[in-house]
This record gives C-alpha cells, sequence and structure tokens, in this order.
C-alpha cells in the first residue's frame, strides 16, 4: 500500500513540477492569485468599512430618536427611526443578497417601509465589477484556471506516447486517474488557502469558527467536483481541443445558462404579484381598519363601547384612559395585523422561488455552492426575511409604546383642545424620558448550527455530483487504452 501510494504521489509530483516550468500555466496561475487576492482585499475593505458605517448610523439613529424634546407622543410615532443590517463578517467572502436587498429601513407608525439603499451600483473606479467577490472568484473563475490546466493531463500521456509504457509497467488506469487527481486536488487545495486566511480573519472579527470552517470546506467540495469533470473528460476523450470544447461548454452552462433558466423558470414555476398590486391590495384592506387619526370613526365604534362597559362610564371623557390613545393603540394592532399577513406571503412566496431556483444546483454546482455559501455566510434570502421581522418587531413595540404614553399620560380634554391655545399645546408635550421606549436594534446572523443546517442540501448535493463523477471516471479509466 505505501509502494502503491509513493507511487501515485511520484506522479503528482511531476505534474506539479511540469506545470511550474509551463509558462501557459505558471501565468495562469499568477492572474488568478493576483485576481484572487485583489478581490478579497476590496471585498474584506469593503465589508469592514461597511461594518463601521452601519454600526454608527445606528447609534447615530438611536441618539437623534432618544433626543428628541418633550412633543405630543403621536408626533414622535411619526418621527420615526432608523435601523440597519450590520454586515456578518462572513461577509467579507460572500455578500450574497445584501447588494440588492438594502441594508436599512424606516420605521413608523401606520406602514411599513421596505429596505432601503442598496448597494447595487456600477463603479467608476473598479470599471464595473465592484460586485466581483472572493465568492464569486472561486465559483466561476478558478473551474476555468482548473480547466485551463488541467484538461490534458491524461489526454497528454497519450499524445507523449507515454501511457503505454506505463500501463505495460502495471500501472493500471484506475491508478493513473486517482495520481492525475492528486495532483489537481493537491493544487485545488492550495488555492483555497486565501479562502482559508479570509475565513480566520473574520473569525478573529467575530465570526463563528465553525461557520467559517464550513464555508472553506463547502468550497473544498466545489473544486474537487470541477477536478473530477476535468479528469473524466481527460479520461475518455482522446484531443485536448475537443476536451477543452466540452469542458468549455459545461462551465458555460453551470455558470450561466443553467442559472438564468433556473431563475426564469422559479418566476413561472411560482408567479408572485407585482408590488404595485400587493400595495393595492394591501391598502384597499387597511383603509377597512383605520389608522387611528379619526377616533370618531365608525370602526372604533365597537372599541368605543367596551371601554365604556369596562369603565362604568357613559362618556369618553370620563374614562381613566385617553381614548384617543386606545384608538392608537387598537388601530395599530389592527394595521400591523394585516401588514404582517401581507408580508409574510410575500415572503413566503420569495422563499419558494428561491427553493425552486436551488432545485436546479442537480444540473449546476455553481449553482448549489452559491446557495450554501450564502446559507454558511449569513447573506441568504433567510437572513434578509429575518431582518425584515425583527425590525418590523421593533417597529411595532416602540409604536405601541408611544401609544400606551398617548393613552396613559395624555388627558383626553388636553388632547382634543390642544390646538385651542399655546398653552393647550404645551400640556400636551410628553415628558422625553417617554422616548426610551424605543430598544436598541442589534441584528446578528443565526448561529452557526443553524446556518450549517441551512447548508446541508447544498454540501449533500455537491458530495453527490463528486461521488457520481468519480465513479463514472474509475469506470473510464478502468477501460483505459493507450
Amino acid at each position: 500500500m505505501n509502494g502503491l501510494m509513493s507511487r501515485l504521489f511520484t506522479i503528482a509530483r511531476a505534474e506539479w513540477q511540469l506545470w511550474l516550468r509551463q509558462r501557459l500555466a505558471l501565468g495562469a496561475l499568477l492572474v488568478f492569485a493576483l485576481l484572487l487576492v485583489a478581490t478579497s482585499l476590496v471585498t474584506a475593505l469593503k465589508a469592514s468599512q461597511e461594518h463601521h458605517e452601519r454600526t454608527h448610523q445606528q447609534a447615530a439613529a438611536e441618539a437623534s430618536f432618544l433626543s428628541q424634546p418633550d412633543r405630543h407622543p403621536h408626533r414622535m410615532v411619526h418621527y420615526g427611526h432608523y435601523v440597519f443590517r450590520i454586515p456578518a463578517p462572513l461577509s467579507m467572502i460572500d455578500p450574497g443578497v445584501d447588494s440588492v436587498t438594502g441594508q436599512s429601513m424606516f420605521l413608523e407608525g401606520h406602514q411599513q417601509n421596505t429596505a432601503m439603499f442598496a448597494d447595487a451600483r456600477a463603479s467608476a473606479e473598479l470599471g464595473g465589477f465592484e460586485n466581483l467577490t472572493t465568492a464569486l472568484v472561486y465559483q466561476l473563475f478558478l473551474p476555468l484556471l482548473l480547466i485551463a490546466i488541467g484538461h490534458g493531463l491524461i489526454i497528454r500521456e497519450r499524445e507523449d506516447n507515454t501511457l503505454a509504457p506505463l500501463l505495460a509497467q502495471g500501472m493500471t488506469g484506475i491508478q493513473l486517474f486517482a495520481a492525475k487527481w492528486m495532483a489537481l486536488a493537491g493544487l485545488s487545495l492550495a488555492l483555497l488557502l486565501p479562502l482559508a486566511i479570509m475565513g480566520a480573519i473574520a473569525a478573529s472579527q467575530g465570526a463563528a469558527v465553525l461557520a467559517s470552517a464550513a464555508i472553506i470546506g463547502l468550497y473544498a467540495l466545489y473544486v474537487l467536483v470541477w477536478c473530477s469533470l476535468i479528469l473524466l473528460v481527460s479520461t475518455c476523450v482522446r484531443s485536448r481541443s475537443i476536451a477543452l470544447g466540452i469542458l468549455t461548454l459545461c462551465w458555460l452552462a453551470a455558470a450561466l445558462i443553467v442559472p438564468r433558466i433556473a431563475v426564469e423558470s422559479a418566476s413561472s414555476a411560482v408567479p408572485a404579484p407585482s408590488k404595485l398590486e400587493t400595495d393595492i391590495n394591501m391598502q384597499a384592506e387597511l383603509r377597512t381598519v383605520g389608522d387611528g387619526h379619526n377616533a370618531d370613526s365608525p370602526n372604533f365604534q365597537q372599541l368605543r363601547a367596551n371601554l365604556l362597559a369596562q369603565y362604568d362610564v357613559t362618556r369618553v371623557e370620563d374614562l381613566p384612559v385617553n381614548f384617543r390613545g386606545m384608538v392608537a393603540q387598537s388601530a395599530e394592532a389592527g394595521l400591523t395585523e394585516v401588514m404582517n399577513r401581507h408580508a409574510e406571503e410575500r415572503m413566503a412566496l420569495e422563499a419558494a422561488q428561491a427553493r425552486f431556483a436551488a432545485s436546479f444546483g442537480w444540473l449546476s454546482p455553481v449553482l448549489t455552492v452559491s446557495a450554501g455559501s450564502r446559507a454558511l455566510a449569513a447573506t441568504d434570502l433567510a437572513t434578509h426575511h429575518r431582518f425584515l421581522r425583527e425590525a418590523e418587531a421593533v417597529r411595532f413595540d416602540f409604536v405601541q409604546g408611544l401609544n400606551r404614553v398617548h393613552a396613559e399620560q395624555l388627558a383626553y380634554r388636553d388632547d382634543i383642545n390642544r390646538n385651542r391655545d399655546r398653552q393647550a399645546s404645551r400640556r400636551t408635550r410628553m415628558s422625553a424620558d417617554n422616548w426610551k421606549v424605543l430598544d436598541e436594534f442589534s441584528f446578528e446572523p443565526a448561529a452557526a448550527g443553524e446556518r450549517i443546517a441551512n447548508a446541508s442540501t447544498p454540501a449533500a448535493m455537491l458530495l453527490a455530483w463528486l461521488l457520481m463523477l468519480t465513479a463514472i471516471g474509475i469506470l473510464a479509466a478502468r477501460r483505459m487504452q493507450p
């Protein structure tokens, strides 16, 4: 066994030495290394800058809200508050959907706003390649490098008339396949070193070590899938040009064609109404609830009757609570129930589309690794949806907190007469201490175990790809002829 491994390693080492002597292979490796280093630095610096800026903006938004002077509590409901999604440490590897989903939200009473300030823009300084990330370099360009270097690994033995002597000396086709696979896999795994360094940096900045290790393992599986595919084609084809053409077509299908088909198919299979249509339907339903600004609206007659019966009085002026504030609480609860239901329906459709598109990973390892990478980096659609839900929880809590101040601390007579004169207006200004109903917002990625569980299906798909291609390659190698 040791002798066999020594022979396999000798052949693999000979391939590594040959690549170092070949100008084309060495040049391709250097270009890829420079691209990877430059992209990694830019992505890491951008992620660090965004982390600093959003942390500062979140603190500034909270300070601005809490520093507001004494005023009517409902004015603070409309003054609103901003929340920001702080990027996860592993976003320096894969920013995922963050660049298109927006990273901040304005929270206010009576409505749910969408996330804002998506970073999908063209950058003149970077020639339009500002969205080229470490993840994309590994997903798209590393397979091209491996194809360029490895497509002729076994074909070259035939062209140089060395295959027959190797087989005559007792080496089997399977052993030769294994040796060449070791050579290409060893190079591929060595090229994951920058990814491992970025994972270590992310871990030093708070990323879960388990998640950092898992994302490296996922990309290791991915590059080994391409190694097996390249060796399979090189085993079955006798011409370098044909092998290069087949592998290039495989890359085009996996990287460009199948992902496009997946997106279009998901939109057709799981149709979703446009935002305009959704907003129109939701606004029609919200009008039946009422926004609470008109306490005399028929929508709140039952609330009036219930409160009068509860406190055994005949006029709202005699209630121990401010009827207008109670209306504001009831209206906000009703509006939020409607808005949350529509939001959950929309997010369910988006999640269904994402799952449908991800099923095309059986046709494209690029789709598979990208889905798993986003899940592990906490930059996937599920993370964005969690941000929306947590932001909505903050919005509802602080709005209802202000509505409670309105109902319990502001007298009804002062409230309805606040526009009569300056003194009346002053009596409706509540102490700024009440603005402390606002909770600090700090969005954190899901636990490492949950992210690994979310990435388990893509990882299993890559493993299935690897086992299938390797098994077919071994069967082809068994029939190898000079």
